[in-house]
């Protein structure tokens, strides 16, 4: 990073600050914990004496060890193939109406909100909004060390129960919507995707009105007619850009189907996922008549159901970690 020129080619560059970033991420908790251990020593050999004099000290080093050693277990969760990835998020509502697709922007801003605590870098490549209120689908790229190995806890169906702010009787709404995960593999990963296979679409952007992006077709819709995967890219004012960024996520996608096949879990997300309906969902938001969050799948719940709203969802990316790699055992 320090040769001459090293930013000239910003592509190249930013891959590499990423590698930087993810090794610092392994190497820095493994030094903070060994200078707490050290530290802790030189309070003994000072309390020798009197140790009342360095009690608090080392309560305070003993927790900190700890906090450090939970820190560096969770990690070691993250040794998938592809968990160090970057991931794409995919976002759509389900049964519900008005109220799902308010529920999957609001899931959105769940995602984002804890993407920015994490300090990760979000990307949105497509947003299309409904009609009434919330979204028809949307898709962002979040990208940082580990993103796809925690996100992929939150891959499956969401369900939300509360007073719909879309009825005028005040009744109480249960909504669904659906959140599929998948790494972002760079261009060295070897998919063919024929031409005769490939839909492609131009429109233009979403978005406010007046702008460039809006006045020319630069937006694109790529569908992959074997399989039916469907991606979209509006985050450039270039459709050749948003064609390149389109064609790495399709590979993406079609990369890890490919993978399901061989992934048990993998080929019955994908081949047998269910409707985004009820009896389908991995976790469930209540609002009312009472307040909880709790995952299905880990039994991780909390009454701060508006706290995971706000991004979270550590305990429950924790859980379901720590209960594969239980399974794994097994």
């Amino acid at each position: 990073m320090a040769q001459p020129g090293f930013w000239e080619e910003a592509e190249r560059a930013q891959l590499v600050v990423g590698k930087k970033k993810a090794c610092f991420g392994v190497v820095e908790p493994i030094e903070s914990m060994l200078k707490l251990i050290e530290d802790g020593r030189v309070l003994i050999e000072l309390g020798a004496d009197d140790p009342s004099a360095v009690e608090a000290d080392l309560v305070e080093t003993h927790r900190k060890i700890n906090e450090r050693l939970d820190q560096l277990e969770f990690q070691l969760m993250l040794g998938g193939e592809h968990d160090g990835m970057n991931a794409i998020v995919t976002l759509q509502p389900g049964a519900g109406g008005v109220d799902a697709s308010d529920w999957a922007e609001m899931m959105l801003r769940m995602y984002v909100k804890w993407a920015t605590k994490n300090d990760y870098v979000i990307e949105e490549s497509d947003f299309q909004k409904a009609e009434e209120a919330g979204i028809k689908n949307a898709t962002i790229v979040i990208r940082g060390p580990y993103a796809y190995g925690k996100l992929k806890a939150e891959q499956g169906v969401h369900r939300l129960v509360r007073i719909s702010p879309f009825d005028g009787q005040g009744r109480r709404q249960t909504s669904f919507a659906s959140v599929e995960v998948v790494p972002e593999f760079d261009d060295t990963i070897n998919v063919e995707i024929r031409k005769e296979d490939l839909k492609v679409d131009t429109f233009r952007a979403s978005g406010a009105g007046g702008q460039h992006v809006n006045k020319t077709e630069s937006a694109i819709r790529l569908t992959h007619i074997p399989t039916g995967l469907v991606v979209a890219c509006q985050a450039e004012r270039s459709q050749h850009k948003n064609r390149e960024t389109a064609m790495r996520m399709l590979k993406s996608k079609i990369y890890q189907l490919e993978l399901s096949k061989r992934e048990a879990e993998l080929a019955k997300f994908y081949g047998d996922r269910g409707s985004i309906s009820w009896g389908n969902q991995i976790r469930s938001y209540v609002l009312q008549p009472y307040q909880m969050c709790k995952d299905l799948r880990t039994d991780v719940e909390t009454s701060d159901v508006h706290g995971v709203l706000d991004g979270k969802l550590d305990p429950f990316i924790e859980g379901y970690l720590k209960q594969k790699k239980d399974q794994a055992k097994k």
